[in-house]
């Protein structure tokens, strides 16, 4: 099934933080996430990354976080400071709220709780929330497609970049893709990381009732852009997804860490 591409203007009028997190971020009951299989996978595998192999360092840099903060509750205990980034003023307007405690803000309390649990200590959770509202540093506004997504800020190269499914969302073809991979890669220091996830095989994603494109992707893709940007990949790992056919017909998830060559 195709799908038109949803370019940046369309982002910015139809795209609601509240109807996409309401979507994709709600549980079925108090423990368990209504897309279990996606969480479960994505944040045992950030655990891992960053709390057993003990990636970690000063700065880590997320890039299309969207209004979500799920991505980051391990990274919070591995970096001293995190830059939280998105395209769309309203994701970061979300953040913001998050960030300032504001009555308006999605509760995030049961996904902090359920990644709190899979850490093996699921009554710290409030504990969770202070540690990561301190890292986050700053909410920026980000573009992949720019060689350098930040612009105009230029930053100090992180010692980690994080990115769960931006570019397939962002790019409207293949090389666009792989420049957008590069662009992301720059940010990283020699020798730092990259942590990334994506879906493949979507062609779409419902936020509300409007449907948004998403670049069809393999796992040799990703791989193979990964490995063009100048990274080795360390470990990745894959698991299918069961979502609703009306709400996306993403297929699977696949997870990698990989390491950037210290001459890239």
């Amino acid at each position: 099934m195709e799908c038109d591409f949803t370019g940046k203007e369309a982002y910015r009028q139809y795209f609601n933080p509240k109807d996409y997190l309401n979507m994709h971020m709600q549980f079925e009951s108090e423990n368990i996430p209504v897309h279990e299989d996606l969480f479960s996978f994505v944040l045992e595998n950030l655990q891992k990354a960053f709390l057993v192999d003990g990636i970690g360092g000063d700065t880590l840099i997320d890039i299309g976080s969207g209004p979500s903060i799920y991505q980051l509750l391990s990274a919070c205990e591995a970096f001293k400071e995190i830059i939280d980034t998105d395209f769309l003023e309203q994701n970061r307007e979300e953040m913001q709220k998050w960030l300032k405690k504001d009555p308006e803000a999605f509760d995030w309390t049961s996904m902090v709780k359920y990644a709190c649990q899979l850490e093996g200590n699921r009554e710290n959770w409030m504990e969770k929330e202070e540690k990561l509202r301190k890292a986050i540093k700053r909410v920026l506004k980000c573009d992949v497609t720019l060689a350098n997504p930040l612009d105009p800020l230029v930053l100090k190269p992180a010692d980690c970049v994080l990115s769960t499914f931006c570019l397939e969302s962002a790019c409207k073809d293949l090389p666009t893709y792989r420049s957008a991979m590069r662009n992301v890669g720059s940010l990283v220091k020699p020798r730092g990381h990259l942590i990334f996830a994506a879906v493949t095989q979507e062609t779409f994603y419902m936020v509300g009732p409007h449907r948004f494109s998403s670049l069809y992707l393999t796992p040799e893709v990703v791989r193979d852009a990964v490995k063009e940007a100048g990274f080795q990949i360390l470990w990745s790992k894959m698991s299918s997804l069961h979502w609703s056919p009306e709400i996306t017909d993403a297929h699977d998830v696949i997870f990698m860490v990989a390491q950037k060559l210290k001459g890239a």
